[in-house]
């Protein structure tokens, strides 16, 4: 049966949220995206998606990789930690935790990372005070979050790095601390699937775009 603009509109989608959940690199999904819009029947189309699950069907994505519009859902629920302590050594926390309203990080001669990106809130103002001696700390936030730096270094400091776009409705990130001869360093940096959504988004205007151009020459010429 001959396939329909609609029905290659939502083959397509399937493979933007297959990309997106790192179902398919951006070399496949470009040769199956090709290929749905080529294609001119549903024995064309079916083979580009039976490998993966239906839409709605699987878990959602990190709610920091679909950008804002999410952080209702990322706020409230007891915290999983409150602190975290380095000497000689190092911390981690990234993922789905859950920061405490107050938390302290606390590394000397050692360091540490905080993975704000997935986390969530346990309120919507978050203090995080770090105190870094011959240390480091590293704190990595999305673009969206609001986040404020205002710590004071002694031979060492406290550095902000990246574009920001804060969404008013995020929540509000104030870190703050004491660094003596060591530093620390807020990044802001969207997750990799976030980043593949993007891409996938460009690469999906892209070829929109130079279909329409190949139509106008078709009207054009005949």
């Amino acid at each position: 049966m001959r396939a329909s603009d609609a029905e290659r509109e939502r083959i397509a989608e399937r493979l933007r949220e297959a990309v997106a959940e790192g179902r398919l690199d951006m070399e496949e999904f470009g040769q199956r995206l090709d290929a749905a819009y080529k294609a001119r029947t549903h024995g064309e189309l079916e083979p580009l998606v039976s490998d993966l699950p239906l839409m709605g069907t699987t878990p959602a994505a990190p709610l920091a990789a679909t950008g804002s519009g999410n952080w209702a859902q990322r706020v409230g629920g007891p915290p999983t930690s409150k602190g975290a302590f380095a000497f000689w050594g190092g911390f981690g926390r990234k993922g789905t935790w859950t920061v405490a309203r107050k938390f302290t990080g606390f590394a000397m001669m050692g360091g540490g990372e905080l993975d704000l990106r997935e986390a969530r809130f346990e309120d919507r103002v978050t203090v995080i005070r770090c105190f870094a001696i011959m240390g480091g700390v590293s704190i990595v936030v999305p673009p969206d979050l609001n986040v404020e730096v205002n710590g004071i270094g002694f031979m060492g400091g406290f550095a902000e790095q990246g574009e920001g776009n804060p969404d008013p409705s995020a929540p509000r990130v104030v870190i703050s601390g004491f660094a003596l001869m060591g530093g620390v360093g807020v990044e802001r940096k969207r997750t990799k699937a976030e980043k593949q959504r993007l891409k996938a988004e460009r690469e999906e205007e892209k070829r929109a775009r130079l279909e329409k151009d190949e139509k106008d020459d078709r009207k054009e010429l005949g």
